[in-house]
């Protein structure tokens, strides 16, 4: 059975939803080419119009950065759609002391969820060996493959022994448009009976086990430890807050590294010799065998240069929008209350100004000497956002794709099939149009 039907894969998220996701209630389903005619070489700030709205386009790094690094209220996220809001809210679309307190208790949430990567990627490999068979080679759509497996991989990091409950929330959040009412309340129904059940056995003093090595279980934790630090309970997340959040990290966890792990392996399929120096090097570290360890996986130095080129040319978040709500300055103009600030962080990891002629290839080699060092801006790069409001999941987005580009390295040698078509498009991360064709070849 191929590992998508194992898992019970399900569409990406219909277009109505996307349309409608929280950090652009005027943004579109393209790309950004729009941007495009509104800048020349030696201007990188631009203005367009997006009807009545005025639109800053910000393409100067120490720009960026100033907005991402703003105090509270200079320049904060647009206010959400209504049926954006409805679908998903949680970290990523709150602002001020409410997302404070929500990152405060989330924080160490993210550092005891690993054990459920290593299962989920054994499962991985162990299809991709069974559809290779004993010819030796096998094409395959990676693309929905590891869509699955992430969203495998959040079912038991988020839920742990709760793992079909978890299964069921991530179905009933990637369904189809219809009914979305009525899903909602579902997911609310199943975390809610979850999160009363753990409240009862921290009531009863049981002792916290493995099985509390979930989000879930951590997020409780974490917010009572919190809660207990700074004795008011205003500082606690509600039962609804932790709904929230749990549905947010189903989605962030499986969009971003699915996208990640999907390019990796297209990039590494056309460029071959970076494959086999990837390959080189884990097996030099781990054998052939191996489960790669936690200490180890941060000690990979050209894996880690290949994922940050890949997060430079496909980042997780291709543009960011921030609107002033007060008279600010940014550089040396001054904004009036109600512009859109757009930070098209996919221009600017392409500009040939910062990165060189080469800006828009596949080139691993840039990220030897750290991110720092990697361009003519040590501020230029922005995969996974800046400043105070960095992508709190990116540790658990890296370590993922690390072990899953590990293992696969380990048993796999890949190509692109005759059949793959390049056509990056948008839907809110940069997806492969036409899916990503791979032949893989056993070890």
């Amino acid at each position: 059975m191929a590992y998508t039907s194992a898992c019970g894969l399900v569409a990406v998220l219909p277009l109505l939803l996307l349309l409608a996701w929280v950090g652009g209630a005027r943004q579109t389903i393209a790309p950004l080419p729009c941007h495009h005619p509104s800048r020349s070489a030696s201007r990188k700030i631009s203005v367009t119009w997006l009807g009545p709205v005025p639109q800053v386009t910000v393409m100067e790094p120490e720009l960026v950065k100033e907005v991402l690094f703003a105090k509270y209220g200079d320049f904060a996220k647009p206010n959400g759609n209504p049926l954006a809001n409805l679908f998903l809210r949680g970290l990523v679309a709150y602002d001020g002391e409410k997302w404070a307190k929500h990152r405060k208790i989330l924080n160490p949430a993210f550092h005891r969820m690993l054990p459920a990567f290593s299962v989920c990627c054994i499962e991985l490999m162990s299809s991709w060996e069974d559809m290779v068979g004993s010819e030796g080679y096998y094409e395959i759509d990676v693309w929905p493959d590891l869509q699955a497996f992430t969203g495998n991989v959040i079912s038991r990091a988020a839920f742990g022994s709760s793992y079909e409950d978890g299964r069921r929330i991530y179905h009933l959040q990637t369904e189809q448009a219809r009914l979305i009412k009525a899903i909602g309340g579902e997911i609310k129904e199943i975390i809610g009976s979850l999160i009363k059940k753990r409240e009862e056995d921290m009531k009863a003093g049981k002792a916290r086990n493995e099985n509390n090595d979930d989000l879930l279980g951590l997020l409780m934790e974490s917010n009572m430890n919190h809660s207990r630090e700074h004795g008011n309970k205003n500082t606690k997340l509600t039962t609804e807050d932790v709904i929230e959040e749990c549905k947010l990290f189903y989605f962030a966890g499986q969009e971003t590294t699915s996208v990640l792990l999907t390019w990796t392996m297209i990039l590494l399929s056309m460029h071959q010799s970076w494959q086999v120096r990837a390959r080189e090097e884990v097996l030099q570290t781990f054998g052939k065998n191996n489960i790669p360890s936690y200490d180890d996986l941060s000690h990979l130095k050209i894996v880690t240069m290949i994922l940050n080129e890949v997060l430079r040319l496909y980042p997780p978040a291709p543009i960011l929008h921030r609107r002033t709500y007060k008279t600010v300055k940014l550089g040396n103009v001054v904004y009036p209350p109600g512009v859109l600030v757009a930070l098209p962080i996919l221009l600017i990891h392409h500009d040939p100004d910062i990165w060189g002629k080469d800006a828009s290839e596949f080139n691993p080699d840039r990220f030897a000497q750290g991110v720092s060092n990697a361009s003519k801006d040590k501020n230029a790069y922005f995969a996974f956002g800046f400043g105070p409001r960095i992508c709190i999941g990116q540790n658990f987005a890296l370590i993922e794709a690390r072990l899953a580009i590990c293992m696969i390295l380990q048993r796999f040698s890949f190509e692109l099939s005759p059949s793959y078509a390049h056509a990056p498009y948008r839907v809110i991360t940069l997806h492969p149009q036409h899916g990503a064709q791979i032949k893989m070849h056993r070890l």
